[in-house]
C-alpha cells in the first residue's frame, strides 16, 4: 500500500509534518547571535523588501528574534547557525516523539543550544504561542499560509510567506528568502550550492538512477479505482527534477495543467503510466513485500511496468528517512544517501 505522507494530508491543512506546544526546555536567547553562532548578519543589508504572494514584506533592521512557522523553515536558520527563538512541533517522522527531527537535533546539539520554543500546528497555527516568542520576524518562505493567517501573524511580526502556489516553494527559493529577511543573502546562496554539490555528488553515486523516471505516488489499498501522484509543483517530485531526473509523460503533462501539488488519473488509464521506472510511496513497518503484492495482484495497477516488475520504493511511514524526502537544509546532509539507496534498489529492477 502506497500511503500518503504528511504533503498529501498537508495541503488540506497544514502540511502533515507540523509542529508542538510550547517546551519547558525553550531556548529564549535564540536569535542571529544565537548559542554557537558562527555567522553575523549584514546589518547594511537592511531595511529589506520581499515579495509574496499577499503583497510583499518589509524588515527594518536585522532581526534579533527569529520564530519559524511551517515545515522546514526552521533549517534555514539553524543551518546558518542562527537558533530560533520558537519553532513548529514536528509530528510526522520524529523517531523519538520530542517533535524534533533529527538532524536538527544534531543542529542544536552542534550550536550548543536548547530546543527552542515549540508549538503545536496540528490544528492549524498557535498565533498566541507564536506572538509569547516576541519574535522579530516569522519566516515561512515555505508554507501555505492563508491570506488570514498571514494578516494575523503580521501583526505580530514581519511574515517572509510563501512567494506563490501553497506548498510549492522550492528548498532553493525557501533558503534564498530565509535567508534574506535575515541578512545573510550570501550565506543562503553558499548553503544552496553546497546542498547542491552533496545532492550531485549522491546521485552520481548512484548510476542505476541515470536517466529513470520517477513517480511519487499514493494508491489507496481499499480503493484501487485510482492512482494518484504528486506533482512537480510538490518539492518531492519537483527536488529530483531540478537534479535532472526525467519525469514520467502524464506527470509532465498533469504538472503544467495544474496549480495542485497533487493529481489523480483513474486506474482504467493505468496504461499512461506505461513510462514509470520506478514508483515511490509510503507504506507501513515491515510491510514492503505485501504493499507490492497488493498492487501487482491489481488487474489494471499490475499491468504498469514499474509494478510489474516490483521496481517499487516504499517509504515506512512516520519515519526520519520519510520525511527526508521532503528535502531541507540539514536532512540532506543527514539522508540523501539513504534516500538514493532506496531508490536505487527499485532502479535495479527496472
Amino acid at each position: 500500500m502506497l500511503r500518503r505522507t504528511f504533503g498529501l494530508a498537508a495541503a488540506s491543512a497544514l502540511a502533515a509534518a507540523a509542529l508542538t506546544s510550547c517546551s519547558s526546555d525553550s531556548n529564549d536567547s535564540g536569535s542571529t547571535a544565537g548559542a554557537g553562532s558562527t555567522v553575523a548578519a549584514d546589518s547594511s543589508a537592511f531595511p529589506v523588501t520581499i515579495k509574496n504572494v499577499f503583497g510583499e514584506t518589509t524588515i527594518e533592521k536585522k532581526p534579533e528574534r527569529v520564530a519559524t512557522v511551517a515545515w522546514g523553515n526552521q533549517e534555514v536558520p539553524l543551518a546558518l547557525g542562527v537558533v530560533p527563538v520558537g519553532m513548529a512541533k514536528v509530528t510526522w517522522g520524529d523517531d523519538d516523539h520530542d517533535g524534533v527531527l533529527p538532524w536538527v537535533e544534531d543542529k542544536l546539539t552542534e550550536l550548543g543550544a536548547k530546543t527552542p520554543m515549540l508549538w503545536d500546528e496540528t490544528d492549524g497555527i498557535d498565533f498566541e504561542a507564536v506572538a509569547d516568542s516576541h519574535p522579530d520576524v516569522i519566516l515561512a518562505a515555505y508554507s501555505g499560509l492563508t491570506k488570514k493567517e498571514y494578516d494575523t501573524l503580521s501583526k505580530i511580526a514581519p511574515v517572509v510567506a510563501e512567494p506563490g502556489l501553497a506548498w510549492g516553494t522550492s528548498m532553493d527559493d525557501m533558503i534564498r528568502l530565509d535567508s534574506e529577511a535575515l541578512g545573510l543573502k550570501a550565506q543562503g546562496d553558499a548553503l544552496i550550492s553546497s546542498l547542491d554539490e552533496k545532492v550531485k555528488t549522491s546521485l552520481a553515486a548512484h548510476p542505476s538512477l541515470a536517466g529513470k523516471k520517477i513517480m511519487f505516488s499514493y494508491i489507496d489499498p481499499k480503493d484501487m479505482s485510482q492512482i494518484g501522484f504528486y506533482t512537480t509543483h510538490d518539492t518531492r517530485p519537483g527536488f529530483l527534477a531540478d537534479q535532472g531526473v526525467p519525469m514520467p509523460a502524464e506527470v509532465v503533462t498533469k504538472s503544467a495543467k495544474s496549480d495542485s501539488f497533487y493529481e489523480t488519473v483513474s486506474s482504467e488509464e493505468a496504461q499512461k503510466f506505461d513510462d514509470v521506472d520506478v514508483m515511490v510511496g509510503y507504506g507501513d513497518a515491515g510491510a514492503d513485500a505485501a504493499t507490492l503484492a497488493g498492487l501487482q495482484k491489481d488487474p489494471l495497477i499490475g499491468k504498469i511496468p514499474a509494478v510489474k516488475k516490483g521496481a517499487v520504493a516504499i517509504l515506512q511511514n512516520d519515519t526520519p528517512l520519510a520525511a527526508s524526502a521532503n528535502p531541507s537544509p540539514l536532512s540532506i546532509p543527514w539522508g540523501i544517501d539513504k534516500y538514493f539507496d532506496l531508490l536505487a534498489a527499485a532502479a535495479d529492477k527496472a
